[in-house]
């Protein structure tokens, strides 16, 4: 079985005055405000989705900080 890859990602600049397309991959993501933290599968659509505001996010690798 194939270990999934984990990632933390952080909300680090504000959503304010950012268009409704940015911030809808915030809150898909389950970011609601600044400094909050989530961990997400590294899946194409997650990836995708951090990718388009990588400018206002905090991006770990979670599964090799466990190793």
């Amino acid at each position: 079985m194939m270990a999934v890859r984990r990632l933390r990602v952080t909300l680090v600049r504000s959503l304010a005055k950012k268009t409704s397309r940015q911030r809808s991959c915030a809150y898909g993501m389950g970011l609601r405000r600044l400094g909050h933290s989530v961990l997400l599968d590294a899946t194409p659509e997650n990836l995708g989705m951090i990718r388009k505001i990588q400018s206002l996010l905090d991006v770990e690798d979670e599964s090799r900080a466990t190793q």
